[in-house]
């Protein structure tokens, strides 16, 4: 029988950079065991109009990695991410100000939407990107309850301005079709995967 090795064995030679400063991504690896450095370029996160669905996570994600490509060392592993609340044919990304979140959710409540997440791994030999795509199920939520989470919750750094674990999850969605951990800002089952190939493909 073959022996399956673990993640954190075939890592133990490679250097993990994650390119986000989102806080839930970052518990996340730590969740995983796995050991990073938070390694952060700006960019314009910017896309073309033709884009539609995953294909706007999939090259923001693909976008965020490019300032770092050329720096990285040979057991250097790079991971980007990127997420946008997809509804009604249009990308919900994260609000500006409060009317801005408000108006978000004023259109997910008592609707449905798809929360799509991409991460992309970046070797100096291979690049590899992935995504998730999770339909969430909103109750109607009445103005009242929309300002009470807006200004007690701050989602000013959330796609759709809202996070499924903080109140208005536990309030407002009636139920999801896909990955939990997605939503919240990363498909880890997915991420754990991509990390175990494209190590294989590299040692």
């Amino acid at each position: 029988m073959q022996k399956r090795i673990m993640l954190t064995e075939l890592l133990k030679d490679h250097h993990i950079i994650l390119a986000s400063g989102s806080p839930r991504r970052q518990q996340f690896f730590r969740d995983l065991g796995i050991d990073f450095e938070i390694r952060i370029k700006d960019i314009e996160e910017v896309y073309p109009e033709t884009l539609k669905g995953s294909d706007i996570p999939d090259y923001l994600a693909q976008l965020k990695a490019e300032p770092q490509k050329d720096s990285l060392a040979a057991k250097d592993i790079l991971i980007t991410s990127d997420t946008i609340v997809w509804h009604d044919q249009k990308a919900l990304g994260k609000p500006k100000d409060r009317e801005e979140a408000f108006a978000m959710l004023k259109k997910l409540s008592g609707n449905s939407h798809d929360v799509i997440t991409s991460v992309c791994l970046t070797t100096p030999t291979v690049q590899q990107t992935v995504h998730a795509i999770t339909r969430v199920f909103f109750d109607t939520l009445t103005d009242e309850e929309i300002c009470y989470y807006i200004d007690h919750f701050k989602p000013f750094d959330k796609a759709g301005a809202y996070g499924i674990q903080e109140w208005i999850g536990l309030i407002g969605i009636r139920r999801i079709e896909g990955s939990y951990f997605n939503v919240v800002g990363l498909p880890v089952h997915l991420l754990y995967r991509a990390l175990k190939s494209i190590v294989g493909e590299n040692r």
